[in-house]
């Protein structure tokens, strides 16, 4: 095992981030990640370093919100900083190297004599999705002198309580806990609003954060002062009398205690000494979906946080073995697929592309995987986001890549999906509730037909390649046999309608959409023959053939084929053909990939090939499914290694983004996207690395759960989107007490509900409001036989607040894109009255669309 680990570095030794290397031209370009997975399990359990040192910026969530971690290093009673800024009168230690594969982040640090090694390990084994869904990172630290002589080491960490919060204002309280052979320090909300925020820009604030070591690592732990405990560990190495009782817990996160660990090495010499501690996340219940609240796929049997921990703590050795082995591999595969920048280029992906959703389980323990549109409008199960993440779900496994299409499915299947289409989205994350985008469920404005239609159609068929038969397609085939109809009828020519790269806006006559069309009518065709419907099967594919040879003419624009059918002198990438290959379909012929990459690399500029003739932009996902066309290693590295030269001079610190200028390397938005997913397309193309990954599957998930029954609501106080409603309203700051019954409200304009701006989802704009602000009052009456069951019937974007009677009833973070049922808080059930309430609303516009609008109802669950 050593002597290939040693060989494994000498082969690949440039997939490492030495510090103080050149450029040398692109071929031979190391990744420098813009910012550097340190914790990487979900959406809410997500940090990183922005920097190329890990002592050169403090550690933020994924969004660029501050979520700080701090670690220190004492040689023979001296101190330096290893992780963060501070304390910034301590110097850093020289970090030498990093390395970032799928499962691990490797700093290497020296000086004083000692080498240290960090080790930031999130054991994200696809075959395992018990092990995939834990929410869990180790950290190891690792000490040997490298001067021959004995050296006294000590290392200290802390995590801040704001990883804990959305906000830093949001009060914390705080813990220490003993699992087993355990220690722990625990740290969460407050106000425990679980499930309570939904939105793009939203951290978690719910749930708990636990810092623990098992006894054997012998470490020194508890909740301190920041400040005192760094000094007291510089001065002495150790934690003091600096330790807050939980007693006192109640605090703002920014002033909180951290949560505090020290480890003593004693004496190190040559032989390295290590020392390793759990940063988990507890989050109770990970997702809504369709208004039942769903357990993380990990406590689907009963565990608790302290579960978690024994079995973590307790899987530690085995699990860093596995991690070794499991990146070797990859990496292997990976440069073997495509040469070191893609392998570089696939652990990022990876790493970032598990960490942008949840595993959650349904009624029957099944595993159903959301992933979030980060950074982009922050749905839930985007069909469009779903299906570039794909090939690394595909390549993980049919218990992985059906966890993803089942939620989706079930709703399109249900009665409440009413379009001969497929959907665009579940809702806004974390709740899965129903499709938001555009007009949702109310109407067609802004759908994507033929984009999700056909996304699903070629999925199925890659599940039904990878299993070897199409049972799985059997379970939704009325919607499968439905979408195939409708690209029939609207797919090869598609109307003005969006596509995926809906920020490009409205395109008809699409070419590379008419391909991803085709494409899913002969992938309905392969899954025709093998559910054994050969005449169905034939009918399909002479459909799909005569699109595709159809195609070839009129998008055929000389020397390359253009944007739109009806626009000569345009082009596009045509990612969508890959599935022409790699399903083995052979509807296009070959010379059609041949000529388009032979027209790519003529329209390239520094940092990538842009997304078509309208823009320099251009995204990352498609540049490496493009790359993979013509299955020439030359086209591909010439495509991909670009997209590294960007990675290593973008001047955007923030996770891997998808979407960016060709030519400044300047980030247009979108960041840490699970899109990045589609970075393994390349590796689909070989059927037996794809079946070697595939076929380790432990999980063998079959017997989903019927998708949740909705509850009951009944209407108490209609909303707008039952009868608009007069209420007083102001755009300018009000007075401290503006929301107690008794202030006088009467000068403020009336306006009917709801407030906002058109376009935004589901919005019932009655009154238009643009500001930053906006607070409104009104007075609604209540029966006694009303008041069980009640809470609001709410829309709200962006952060609002809820009074009842002036009492604070409900504080909702975030937005949401549709009405929805928002439990009150206790002070809110209690300070609602039979007869009449006073009813404040105050909301805050922080980008995007705004809307808010609110009523009463009443909810009967099934």
């Amino acid at each position: 095992m050593e002597s290939k680990n040693k060989n494994f570095i000498g082969r690949f030794g440039s997939l490492f981030l030495s510090l103080g290397l050149g450029l040398s031209g692109l071929a031979a370009e190391s990744l420098r990640p813009p910012s550097v997975p340190l914790v990487a399990c979900n959406p809410y359990f997500s940090i990183w370093s922005p920097a190329d040192k890990l002592t050169d910026a403090n550690t933020t969530h994924w969004t660029g919100k501050s979520q700080p971690m701090t670690s220190l290093v004492r040689i023979d009673g001296k101190v330096f900083r290893l992780m963060g800024t501070e304390p910034a009168a301590i110097p850093a230690l020289p970090q030498t190297q990093l390395q970032v594969l799928p499962t691990r982040t490797i700093y290497t640090f020296a000086g004083a004599g000692v080498a240290v090694t960090l080790t930031f390990m999130t054991p994200a084994l696809p075959e395992d999705i018990d092990l995939l869904s834990r929410p869990v990172t180790y950290l190891t630290y690792t000490c040997s002198a490298t001067d021959g002589q004995p050296h006294t080491v000590e290392t200290y960490f802390d995590a801040s309580s704001e990883l804990t919060v959305n906000t830093p204002e949001q009060a914390v309280v705080w813990s220490a806990e003993k699992s087993g052979r355990v220690n722990a320090l625990k740290v969460g909300s407050k106000d425990q609003h679980i499930l309570g925020q939904s939105g793009d820009d939203v951290r978690i604030d719910w749930g708990y954060l636990y810092v623990a070591a098992a006894n054997s690592q012998k470490a020194l732990m508890a909740q301190v002062n920041p400040e005192l405990a760094r000094a007291d560990f510089a001065a002495q190495g150790k934690l003091s009398a600096t330790i807050l009782s939980s007693a006192s817990a109640k605090q703002p996160a920014k002033t909180a205690p951290v949560s505090a660990l020290v480890f003593h090495f004693g004496t190190v010499g040559e032989k390295p000494v290590s020392r390793w501690l759990m940063l988990a996340y507890d989050e109770i219940y990970a997702i809504q979906y369709m208004k039942k609240n769903l357990r993380p796929y990990w406590r689907r049997n009963g565990w608790e946080a302290a579960d978690l921990l024994k079995a973590a703590a307790h899987d530690y050795e085995s699990l860093t073995l596995r991690c070794e082995h499991f990146d070797r591999e990859l990496m292997a595969d990976l440069t073997a697929a495509g040469g070191e920048n893609y392998a570089q280029l696939g652990a990022l992906a990876f790493r970032q592309c598990f960490a942008a959703g949840v595993f959650a389980a349904d009624a029957n323990g099944q595993p159903l995987q959301f992933c979030k549109e980060n950074h982009s409008n922050g749905c839930i199960s985007t069909s469009d986001v779903f299906y570039p993440m794909a090939p690394q779900f595909l390549l993980s496994g049919p218990s992985v890549a059906k966890s993803f299409i089942v939620p989706f499915m079930d709703y399109a299947a249900s009665e409440r999906w009413k379009f001969p289409f497929a959907p665009h989205d579940l809702g806004t994350y974390p709740k899965a509730n129903g499709q938001v985008y555009g007009d949702g469920e109310r109407g067609v404005n802004n759908q994507m037909p033929v984009e999700e239609s056909g996304n699903l159609l070629c999925l199925f068929a890659a599940v039904a390649e990878m299993e070897g038969n199409a049972n799985f397609a059997g379970r939704y085939w009325k919607q499968l046999e439905q979408w195939a109809g409708y690209l029939k009828e609207k797919g090869f020519d598609p109307e003005k309608q969006l596509c995926t790269d809906d920020f490009a806006g409205h395109l008809a006559h699409n070419v590379n959409l008419s391909v991803k069309a085709i494409c899913g009518l002969g992938s309905f065709a392969k899954l025709c023959e093998m559910r054994g419907d050969q005449a169905k099967a034939d009918e399909f594919f002479l459909l799909a053939r005569d699109c595709a040879k159809r195609w070839v003419t009129e998008a055929n624009d000389g020397d390359h084929f253009r944007l739109a059918f009806d626009r000569p002198g345009t082009w596009s990438q045509k990612y969508n053909l890959v599935w022409d290959r790699v399903l083995g379909l052979n509807l296009f012929p070959a010379e059609v990939s041949r000529k388009e990459m032979d027209f790519y690399k003529k329209m390239q500029n520094e940092y990538g090939l842009p997304l078509d003739n309208r823009e320099t932009y251009t995204k990352l996902d498609w540049i490496t499914w493009t790359a993979t066309l013509t299955q020439d290693r030359a086209d591909f590295e010439a495509l991909v290694n670009p997209i590294i030269h960007f990675l290593n001079h973008t001047p955007d610190r923030s996770p891997m983004t998808d979407w960016y200028q060709t030519k400044s390397a300047r980030k247009v938005g979108f960041t840490a996207r699970p899109v990045v997913g589609g970075v393994f397309m390349q590796m689909l193309y070989n059927k037996p690395v794809w079946q070697k990954y595939a076929g380790r599957d432990r999980v063998k998930a079959a017997n989903w759960a019927p998708i949740p029954k909705p509850p009951k609501v009944t209407v108490v106080i209609p909303a707008a989107d039952q009868a608009a409603a007069k209420w007083h309203y102001t755009n300018a700051q009000p007075g401290s007490d503006w929301a107690r019954v008794n202030f006088d409200a009467s000068t403020w304009p009336e306006g009917l509900s709801g407030f906002g701006v058109r376009d935004t989802p589901g919005a019932i704009v009655g009154t238009t409001w643009n500001t930053s602000d906006i607070w409104l009052r009104r007075e609604v009456e209540i029966s006694p036989d009303k008041l069980k069951n009640i809470g609001l019937w709410f829309h709200h974007d962006d952060d609002a607040e809820v009074y009842i009677n002036g009492v604070l009833a409900l504080d909702a973070g975030g937005f949401v894109g549709r009405y929805d049922f928002f439990p009150l808080n206790e002070a809110g059930r209690a300070a609602l009255k039979p007869g009449k309430n006073l009813i404040a609303v105050h909301c805050h516009q922080t980008g995007g669309g705004q809307y808010v609008d609110l009523g009463f109802v009443n909810v009967q669950t099934n």
